[in-house]
């Protein structure tokens, strides 16, 4: 629980969010397709395992993208970041090709590219629900209606950070759930072998019991025929004398 909560209190840095943001937006202006050294980058930056929830944009590719659009982007991505293309630097390209084929994998299924299609549009939902708001309140308020997210740039990123914000406690609740789970199991399996040990412990027990059965019995015979023998010995020892009669003249 600590460590999904750290790890929570890191992808909800305004601060860390806003530099990623900002740097990644940058380079994809400067250049649309990326160097594999840049795209190993993106992919590994801090925070990237929260910011990498997102399988859209881990592959760069528009949520309304068709199946034969994924798998082109799919396979131009993950030749950029292969191991095999940077020998310089395999271990971390080895990271980012994981990072591109898990989320190409997941938005193969249907049902999980229909969850994180979910994800995305309650992130656009939510921003447009705040516009509406903000507006409602400068109308009370008899102050111009315009909000900064009517700049189109600026709306995109609130929708991009309110998904990411999305993803990442969509996956904290997950890791709570697996630990939950996990510790539950344990605690099952502990109370099996419990059982297990315990009955074990009686077989053995009454195998122990049935196995010396005859020698406690003849034990208590022996112990009994002492008894009698002794009894009879004190009986003869404590007769009492013969009294002789008296001679008369």
């Amino acid at each position: 629980m600590a460590a999904a909560g750290g790890e929570s209190s890191q992808i909800v840095s305004d601060e860390l969010f806003q530099n990623f943001y900002t740097e990644v937006k940058q380079i994809e202006k400067r250049d649309s397709v990326l160097t594999s050294k840049q795209q190993i980058e993106r992919l590994l930056r801090p925070g990237s395992s929260y910011f990498n929830l997102n399988p859209f944009e881990v592959l760069q590719i528009d949520p309304d993208a068709t199946d034969d659009e994924l798998k082109k982007r799919f396979r131009a991505l993950s030749i950029l970041v292969h191991p095999d293309k940077n020998q310089d630097d395999q271990d971390r390209a080895q990271k980012a090709f994981e990072a591109v084929d898990k989320a190409y994998k997941l938005l193969l299924d249907p049902e999980q590219k229909k969850r994180a299609l979910d994800v995305i549009h309650a992130g656009k939902e939510y921003i447009e629900h705040m516009v509406k708001e903000k507006r409602k309140q400068l109308k009370k308020e008899g102050k111009s209606l315009d909000v900064e997210e009517d700049d189109p740039e600026v709306f995109k990123q609130a929708v991009y950070k309110q998904t990411m914000k999305l993803f990442a406690e969509l996956e904290i609740k997950r890791k709570e759930r697996e630990a939950k789970d996990m510790h539950e199991r344990k605690r099952a399996r502990e109370e099996e072998i419990e059982a297990a040990e315990k009955a074990k412990r009686e077989r053995e027990w009454q195998k122990n019991f049935e196995e010396t059965r005859d020698g406690r019995v003849d034990s208590w015979r022996n112990f009994q025929a002492k008894g009698k023998s002794k009894e009879k010995k004190n009986r003869s020892f404590l007769k009492p004398p013969k009294v002789k009669m008296e001679q008369r003249e």
